[in-house]
C-alpha cells in the first residue's frame, strides 16, 4: 500500500499521484532506451517530443491565443523580476506596479534596478489584505505596462476581477497558475514559477505576446532576451529537463481530466468547503482577509492564540496533514489547495478543524 499524507505545502507543491507514478516507471528506463530521460541529450528525439508535447499542452490548457510564445526558462519567477523590466521598460518609458504584499513587493525591489518603476496602488494600509479595485489604480503618463500579482501566496490574497487599466499588464500568476481562465487581451506577459501549481521547481513558464517580442531591448546578455529564447523554442541553451518532464505530464492529466473548466470549479469548491468552515467556527477560526480578495489557493487563518495555533499544527501533522504552519514573516496557519489537491484532501482538513476545535475550546 502506498502512504500518501495530505501535503499543503505552498511549494513544491502537491503533484497528481498518477504523475509520480508514470514518472516512477520511466524514471530508470525511459522508453525501451535503455536510460532515464533526464540522461539523454536535450537534443535527442526523446527529450524533444518531450519538450514540443510540453509546449504544445501549455498553451491548449491555458487557453493562449496565438499570438503569444510559449517559454520555459531557468530561475523560477524571481529571476522574472528582473528580465520583465530589462526586456519591456524602454528607454524613456516607466512601468508601474501594484504592491499587494511580499512577492509584490520583490518584484518592485528588482525592477527598480534596472528602469524607472513606480507603485500605483500598495495595500500596506490595510496591511495587505485586499486588492485593489480597478478606480484604486493611479496610472502615470508614458507607462508601458502595470504589473500585478494575481495572487499572493504569504497573505491569501487575490484578484478575483482583473484590473481594467488603459496600459498592457504583466502578471506573475506563480500561485494560481493554470487553475481559472484570464483575459488574454489585457495582457503582454505572463509568468510563474512552476514549483506552486505545476511541477518541480527550477522553472517559470512564460507567456509573451508576438508585438512585444519585437520590441524588447537587445542589449543584455544572450539568456536574459525573450526574443532569443522565443526564437530557439526556448532550446537556447540546456533547458530544465526533468522539470518540463513532468510538467508535461501535469498538463496532460488536468486536460484529460477536463482542462480549465474543470480545475477551477474543483478549485472554487475546495475553497469554499474550507472557508466555510472557517467562517461557521464562531471566530474560533478567522481569516484575516477582506473576503472579496480572498485566496482560491492559499488559504491562511488564526487561530485564538498562538498557543493554539502551535498545537492546531502539530496534531494536524500527527493525522497526515502537513505544513499548515503560516510563512514566517506572517505566522498563523496556511492550507495551500493547488490543482492536485483533492476533495479528499480539503474534507479531512475541515474534519481535522471540527475536531480541534470541540477539544481545544478557547
Amino acid at each position: 500500500m502506498i502512504h500518501r499524507i495530505h501535503n499543503f505545502s505552498a511549494g513544491p507543491c502537491t503533484l497528481p499521484l498518477e504523475v509520480l507514478q508514470e514518472a516512477q516507471t520511466e524514471l530508470v528506463d525511459y522508453q525501451g532506451a535503455g536510460m532515464s530521460l533526464i540522461e539523454m541529450s536535450h537534443r535527442g528525439k526523446h527529450f524533444d517530443d518531450v519538450h514540443n508535447e510540453a509546449v504544445a499542452l501549455a498553451r491548449k490548457v491555458f487557453e493562449v491565443p496565438d499570438d503569444f510564445s510559449v517559454l520555459f526558462l531557468q530561475g523560477g519567477a524571481t529571476l522574472q523580476f528582473s528580465m520583465v523590466p530589462m526586456n519591456l521598460i524602454p528607454h524613456g518609458a516607466r512601468a508601474a506596479y501594484v504592491n499587494s504584499g511580499s512577492w509584490a513587493s520583490g518584484a518592485i525591489a528588482d525592477a527598480r534596478i534596472y528602469g524607472d518603476v513606480y507603485t500605483a496602488w500598495d495595500g500596506k494600509e490595510d496591511n495587505y489584505s485586499r486588492m485593489p479595485m480597478s478606480k484604486e489604480v493611479q496610472l502615470q503618463p508614458n507607462t508601458r505596462y502595470l504589473h500585478i500579482t494575481s495572487n499572493e501566496t504569504i497573505g491569501g490574497i487575490r484578484f478575483s476581477d482583473w484590473p481594467e487599466v488603459d496600459v498592457p499588464m504583466v502578471a506573475d500568476m506563480s500561485s494560481d497558475y493554470m487553475s481559472r481562465r484570464i483575459p488574454w487581451d489585457r495582457f503582454d506577459l505572463v509568468y510563474g514559477g512552476v514549483q506552486k501549481n505545476l511541477g518541480p521547481a527550477g522553472m517559470a513558464v512564460v507567456f509573451i505576446r508576438q508585438s512585444a517580442l519585437e520590441t524588447c531591448n537587445r542589449n543584455l546578455g544572450r539568456y536574459l532576451r525573450y526574443d532569443i529564447h522565443a526564437d530557439k523554442n526556448s532550446m537556447f541553451n540546456t533547458p530544465p529537463v526533468f522539470p518540463i518532464y513532468i510538467l508535461g505530464k501535469v498538463l496532460r492529466w488536468m486536460d484529460e481530466t477536463g482542462g480549465l473548466t474543470a480545475i477551477e470549479k474543483a478549485a472554487e469548491e475546495k475553497a469554499a468547503l474550507l472557508y466555510s468552515e472557517i467562517d461557521n467556527s464562531r471566530d474560533y477560526f478567522r481569516c484575516p482577509v477582506h473576503q472579496a480578495s480572498r485566496s482560491v489557493m492559499n488559504v491562511i487563518f488564526r487561530l485564538p492564540t498562538a498557543d493554539l495555533e502551535a498545537l492546531f499544527i502539530k496534531e494536524a501533522a500527527g493525522q497526515g496533514l502537513v505544513n499548515l504552519k503560516g510563512h514566517r514573516s506572517v505566522g498563523g496557519c496556511r492550507a495551500s489547495i493547488y490543482n492536485a489537491m483533492p476533495r479528499s484532501g480539503v474534507e479531512a482538513l475541515t474534519g481535522f478543524m471540527k475536531l480541534f476545535r470541540a477539544s481545544h475550546p478557547d
